[in-house]
């Protein structure tokens, strides 16, 4: 199958969010306003639903073990309880705006009264999971993948420009001709997609281990050169599994974030893997 890519923010202007010794404009340029096909983005949507929640539908609604939230969606979309605070960005709420705007009708009452997850422990809600309000968010989720697929992309978008505001100025150029590189590939062009919403931008401050991010920008920052392709792709992998086992490494040992590794380093070689 031919890659379409998605990267088509052409010269769009930003204002600047970089430190105070560089606040010029950045200027964004990408070599095509091609979008996905239908069926890549069916693909794509599918691919992320498994890597998150195992192709199930009970996964849509999920509390993980050692995490102090749950996530929903086939992109694991985070939902804060009222009382907790983290430095994870939260985007369950950024996906109901965005289902809103798009005219569904279908979002449960209770979420859109919910300004906050309604559980605040993985145990109450375990022990709701069967209940109406999660079994009505688990058929609206089921139903709307498509929906979903498109605000993960929309979120992989919007990333680059973000990134480059965000990065010195001296490697802007770096990080740019990296995520033009691995779009050149189908896989290439789902690892960019997927990332951003497994692990983040990497611009937000409060998501980092001893100053130092796990995101889509800390990946194409640690890339090795690349020829585009498949080569790119492959060089995107092995970046994503680095970064992310820098993070392990200065992660507090309380969390053991060890133990997420070998499901971590699954994932990211699937973007080395032709579709």
């Amino acid at each position: 199958m031919k890659l379409i890519p998605i990267l088509a923010l052409c010269a769009l202007p930003l204002l600047s969010c970089s430190s105070t010794q560089d606040t010029a404009p950045v200027l964004v340029k990408t070599n095509s306003s091609s979008k996905l096909s239908p069926a890549q983005k069916k693909k794509i949507g599918n691919k992320i639903w498994q890597n998150e929640c195992g192709g199930s539908v009970n996964g849509l609604t999920t509390w993980n073990k050692g995490e102090e939230f749950p996530s929903m969606g086939i992109g694991h979309f985070i939902w804060y309880p009222i009382d907790f605070n983290g430095r994870w960005t939260e985007s369950f709420p950024d996906f109901i705006r965005y289902a809103q705007a798009s005219g569904r009708k279908d979002v449960p009452a209770w979420v859109l009264q919910s300004k906050h997850c309604p559980w605040n422990s993985k145990a109450a809600f375990q022990a709701d999971f069967n209940g109406a309000q999660l079994s009505s968010l688990r058929t609206f989720l089921s139903n709307s993948v498509t929906l979903q697929t498109d605000f993960i992309i929309q979120k992989s978008q919007a990333a680059l420009p973000k990134m480059l505001n965000a990065a010195p100025a001296a490697d802007r150029q770096r990080i740019q001709t990296n995520y033009h590189l691995v779009s050149t590939s189908t896989n290439g062009t789902y690892a960019l997609i997927d990332y951003v919403n497994f692990k983040g931008e990497g611009i937000n401050p409060r998501e980092r281990y001893s100053n130092q991010g796990w995101g889509l920008l800390q990946v194409l920052s640690n890339m090795r050169p690349s020829k585009g392709g498949q080569d790119s792709a492959r060089a995107f992998a092995d970046s994503a599994k680095f970064t992310l086992d820098q993070r392990i490494k200065n992660s507090p040992a309380e969390r053991g974030e060890k133990r997420w590794k070998e499901g971590w380093h699954n994932r990211c070689e699937t973007y080395a893997k032709a579709f």
